[in-house]
């Protein structure tokens, strides 16, 4: 992969418009309603949250790819509404927009992709959404405006948006993709209230697709950790037009765009996970020597769930003591006298006890915008890197007056 045009640059997928609108959803009045069109013949994959109260988008996304045989012609996303707990009116709004925004274009219903994001519990005005798909489909344009556009009318608490492309090259041609998200709260591994929208003109079997989301994924957006709370709503979704000609098929292209999908996914976590309501601190966990990298995930996640551990990383205390503990909370067989604990350069634990170190400097090193924490377990030879966040007043604030 070579970059061209510096890292924000956009790499615009062939087979791809985009179109924002207000339906007058959000409070604040900005766009809340993002619209996506894909070519005919686009296959798609996705990967859902895990968390068992899901959203009626959620519900019908899943049972529509499944009726497509995983075509895509058309993505319709609002923000402000999770269209969540709301029962079977929630789930008729949500068919009865995807059946509304196919019979405009002159598709199948299946072939609509919904998803939604905002508060739980209220219902949603379906009406509103109907009443602006004229003006979403006819203002629907193939540029990168119309694409930050889209980017933006996702958000809820976000502060910015977030978008990441790459490409890489197969002889004179090349497959493009960039990644669309937004996710700022409700933010664990295993999908959470993220909305991940990645579109590529690569040509690919549904099934290539799955396999290759959930890889990228694996290594990216299911390694991080805002506040530990699994989202209702979360989605992340591929979408290839096909129309770079270039079959994934075969094993070049396929491993060259793994690549691309994999960095363009890692991108999208840390502009996430730096955009954590309320976050001052990215904390990157690096834990090394584990079994495998499933006791690896499963320390992780148990450092960045820990109160104390997060709140001690608000305030930049280098309390080593409160990780090794969440260390030993994990539910596995972790020997404490194996264990070794790094905050930036210098180690502060050595196999379970203190290290003498210079606490004046660990506090500066967890003082900065971004921190490096080195977990040693001497267990086997697994390793991962996983995002995680300080937590704060400011977060605090924020969502108890998040509905309000």
């Amino acid at each position: 992969m070579t970059p061209r045009g510096g890292p924000a640059a956009i790499y615009l997928p062939k087979g791809f418009s985009f179109s924002t609108a207000n339906a007058g959803i959000k409070v604040s009045g900005r766009a809340d309603l993002a619209f996506a069109e894909a070519c005919v013949g686009t296959t798609a994959a996705a990967v859902f949250t895990q968390n068992r109260v899901v959203a009626a988008p959620v519900v019908v996304g899943r049972s529509s790819l499944a009726a497509s045989k995983c075509r895509v012609r058309a993505v319709i996303v609002n923000s402000g509404n999770a269209n969540c707990a709301t029962g079977k009116l929630g789930l008729r709004a949500c068919k009865r927009i995807c059946t509304e925004t196919a019979r405009v274009l002159g598709i199948a219903a299946e072939e609509v992709f919904p998803s939604s994001t905002g508060i739980i519990g209220v219902p949603l005005p379906a009406d509103k959404v109907v009443a602006k798909l004229p003006e979403l489909i006819s203002s629907r344009a193939a540029s990168e405006e119309a694409l930050i556009q889209f980017a933006q009318a996702i958000l809820t608490t976000d502060t910015r948006t977030k978008i990441a492309s790459s490409f890489c090259r197969i002889g004179k041609k090349e497959i493009r993709l960039v990644g669309v998200a937004k996710g700022a709260g409700m933010i664990h591994p295993q999908l959470a209230t993220m909305l991940v929208y990645l579109f590529t003109d690569a040509v690919a079997s549904p099934n290539r697709l799955k396999r290759l989301l959930t890889h990228a994924c694996d290594e990216s957006l299911n390694c991080l950790s805002i506040d530990g709370d699994t989202s209702t709503n979360d989605s992340a979704l591929l979408m290839a037009s096909g129309k770079s000609e270039i079959s994934l098929s075969s094993s070049v292209p396929r491993a060259q765009f793994a690549k691309v999908l994999r960095d363009v996914c890692q991108s999208l976590a840390h502009q996430i996970v730096s955009d954590g309501e309320g976050v001052k601190h990215v904390i990157r966990l690096h834990i090394e020597e584990a079994r495998s990298r499933s006791e690896a995930l499963a320390i992780a996640r148990s450092i960045s769930r820990s109160l104390l551990v997060k709140t001690a990383w608000a305030g930049a205390d280098p309390n080593w003591g409160r990780m090794l503990a969440a260390i030993g909370a994990c539910a596995l067989a972790i020997d404490p006298n194996l264990v070794d604990i790094s905050i930036g350069a210098q180690k502060v634990c050595r196999r379970g006890m203190g290290n003498p170190f210079d606490e004046r400097q660990a506090h500066a090193e967890l003082a900065k915008p971004k921190c490096d924490i080195y977990i040693r377990l001497r267990r086997g030879s697994a390793s991962l890197i996983f995002l995680t966040t300080d937590l704060t007043a400011e977060y605090v604030r924020i969502n108890a007056d998040y509905s309000t």
